[in-house]
């Protein structure tokens, strides 16, 4: 069961709503130990004067802000902590937006809310009048100290709270500088990729993906720990470059693509097996301790 790491109230008008704050993601990929290459042991870090390369006792760190090149502004831990936001138990709601209105750009962190005791009608009211509406509620809240907008929004059964950046925090488009007013595309190019697209079209199933780097780096700790370290295990091989990639005419890329992707219809995708399906000699996955990735 999910973990509740915030609990308070969803506040508009007169309206408030106890609820649980839920993560609704978490962490994947492999996380790796730094070791000593000569003798195995654990590297850790070290707090060292960028100037003389000596270490600095943690008693002697401060916090400062570059203010000009060079010239720093210290402060001390009280003034942060007066300067923190107050910290509430409130997700005050601002305003109500369409829901494709915000730039896909502002979005981070996914949560999901669960209904505290003797909320759980007004619950599924606003998630209901949010889900028939297509409306988001644009809010803001203070969590880990921090202050966060937020959007929240009708996700099946559960309302979902995503954290917003702030404006200031996303960067315009412009400053890419992409200059493609002048590129000029025929309508055979426009329909063989609408074409295409239309091909490789499925219904969302992530079921389909999955992260195969991870699935590899376990089955080779599987298999040295087997060996007890004495032999090398060769890794996957990498895969070949796909036929198309000197190919600089675009309608000539489309067509191999509708062809290639024509002669792979209705086949089960690469590296995808079956639930009972398992590759032979495929090593039992090691569960390595989870430290800090790198």
């Amino acid at each position: 069961m999910a973990r509740v790491i915030w609990k308070g109230a969803i506040s508009f008008g007169l309206v408030h709503i106890p609820v649980g704050l839920n993560s609704a993601s978490r962490s994947g990929g492999t996380d790796f130990d730094w070791l000593d290459e000569r003798s195995l042991e654990p590297v850790g870090y070290k707090r060292v004067n960028k100037v003389t390369g000596k270490e600095v006792p943690r008693e002697r760190i401060v916090k400062g802000v570059e203010y000009e090149k060079g010239r720093y502004v210290v402060l001390s831990e009280e003034e942060i902590r007066a300067a923190r936001p107050r910290a509430t138990q409130t997700i005050d709601i601002l305003r109500f937006v369409e829901r494709g209105e915000i730039p896909l750009p502002y979005f981070d962190t996914p949560y999901y809310l669960s209904p505290e005791r003797r909320g759980e009608k007004v619950y599924v009211l606003l998630r209901e009048t949010l889900a028939r509406s297509g409306k988001v509620a644009v809010c803001q809240l203070v969590l880990h100290s921090r202050q966060h907008l937020a959007a929240l929004l009708a996700d099946g059964e559960a309302l979902l709270l995503m954290t917003l950046r702030w404006p200031g925090e996303v960067r315009p488009v412009g400053e890419l500088a992409l200059e493609l007013d002048d590129i000029a595309l025929d309508k055979r190019e426009r329909e063989m990729a609408t074409r295409l697209v239309e091909d490789m079209s499925q219904a969302w199933d992530d079921s389909a993906f999955k992260d195969t780097f991870s699935d590899e780096i376990h089955a080779l700790v599987a298999q040295k720990a087997a060996k007890g370290q004495l032999e090398e295990v060769p890794g996957a091989e990498a895969p070949q470059a796909g036929e198309g990639a000197d190919i600089i005419d675009l309608t000539d890329l489309l067509r191999r693509s509708l062809r290639g992707n024509a002669k792979g219809a209705g086949a089960r995708p690469a590296g995808k097996a079956k639930a009972s399906e398992k590759p032979a000699g495929e090593a039992p996955r090691a569960e390595p301790a989870r430290r800090r990735k790198v």
